[in-house]
C-alpha cells in the first residue's frame, strides 16, 4: 500500500493546485450563501474524486487480477494518458493570456453567486471528476494504485489518500473560512486573483511533469 500511495502522491499535487475549483470555491465564500454552498461543493469535489478513482482502480485491479508483473495494456494506459497530459499542457500554455492582458475569469463563475447547496455540490463533482484535466488526473492515479498493490482494502485506502492530498487546495481555502469567517474574505481573494493570474503556466508546468511522469512509467513497465 505504501508503494500504491507514494506513487499516486505527485499526481495529486497536479490536482491540489488546479486554480479554477479554488476560484470556484472562494467565489462560494465571499457570496451570500458562503457556509452552506462552500460545505456542498467540498463534499462534492471529495466525492466525485474518490467515487469516480475509487471505480477506476477497481476496474483496472479486476481487469488485471492474473498478473503477476503489469500487463502491457495497463503500461499501454499510462502512456497514453501520459500523452493526453502532455496535449493538455500545450493547450494550457496556448491559451495563456498575451504580456499585459489580464487573465479572464471564465464566464460560469458570475453565476456562482446564485448557487443554492444543490448546485454547489454538483459543480464540486464536476470540478473535481469531471472536468478533462481532473478526469486524466485521477484516472492515471488510480489506474497507478491499481498496478502497485493487489490488494482491494488497499486500494481503496491509497485513493481515499490521494483524495484528502488532492483535496488540500479546497480544504485550506475552506479552512481558513471556517476559522476566520468573513475576515477571511480579504485573503481569500487574494488567492483567488493569484491563482486567475497564474492558472496557465501552473497548470502547463505540473501539466508536461505529470505527463512525462507517466509516459515514462509505461515505457519503463514495458
Amino acid at each position: 500500500m505504501g508503494e500504491a500511495i507514494g506513487e499516486s502522491l505527485p499526481i495529486a499535487v497536479g490536482v491540489l493546485v488546479s486554480p479554477m475549483p479554488i476560484v470556484a470555491l472562494v467565489l462560494m465564500l465571499v457570496s451570500r450563501h458562503a457556509s452552506s454552498n462552500g460545505t456542498a461543493f467540498v463534499v462534492g469535489w471529495l466525492a466525485g474524486i474518490f467515487v469516480l478513482g475509487t471505480i477506476v482502480a477497481l476496474l483496472v485491479g479486476a481487469a488485471g487480477s492474473g498478473d503477476a508483473e503489469t500487463p502491457t495494456w495497463a503500461a499501454l494506459l499510462k502512456i497514453v494518458l501520459g500523452a493526453l497530459l502532455l496535449l493538455l499542457a500545450l493547450r494550457s500554455w496556448q491559451g495563456r493570456p498575451e504580456e499585459g492582458e489580464p487573465a479572464a475569469t471564465p464566464s460560469w463563475m458570475a453565476a456562482l453567486d446564485e448557487f443554492n447547496a444543490f448546485k454547489a455540490f454538483g459543480t464540486g463533482v464536476l470540478l473535481g471528476s469531471v472536468n478533462p484535466k481532473n478526469l486524466l488526473l485521477v484516472v492515471s492515479a488510480a489506474s497507478t494504485i491499481a498496478t502497485a498493490t493487489a490488494v482491494t482494502s488497499e486500494r481503496i485506502v491509497a485513493m481515499a489518500v490521494f483524495t484528502l492530498v488532492a483535496s488540500l487546495g479546497v480544504l485550506v481555502p475552506f479552512g481558513i473560512y471556517l476559522v476566520s469567517g468573513e475576515r477571511a474574505a480579504r485573503l481569500l481573494e487574494g488567492i483567488k486573483a493569484w491563482m486567475i493570474a497564474h492558472n496557465a503556466a501552473i497548470m502547463t508546468v505540473l501539466l508536461v511533469v505529470l505527463g512525462v511522469k507517466m509516459v515514462g512509467d509505461g515505457v519503463g513497465s514495458l
